[in-house]
């Protein structure tokens, strides 16, 4: 299945910021974190479709994945 993920701030540095990526059936969330490697530790929101996921949510085909780290500064 296809996903388009988007990736943001400080998860772009020597990755991508947006992507069409191919995923077998059954993907979460956390699966996508852990094969790119993404440092959970920073990890601020996760959205789907432009709604609020959680790491344990599935992915299907055609979802717009965006991963956001926290947010630093004021």
């Amino acid at each position: 299945m296809k996903v388009n993920v988007k990736l943001v701030g400080a998860f772009r540095l020597g990755r991508f910021k947006e992507e069409s990526r191919d995923y077998r059936s059954g993907t979460r969330i956390q699966d996508v974190l852990d094969s790119l490697q993404l440092p959970e530790q920073i990890l601020g929101i996760v959205l789907i479709n432009g709604v609020h996921a959680e790491l344990d949510d599935l992915l299907h085909d055609g979802d717009s994945l965006t991963i956001l780290p926290i947010l630093d500064g004021g």
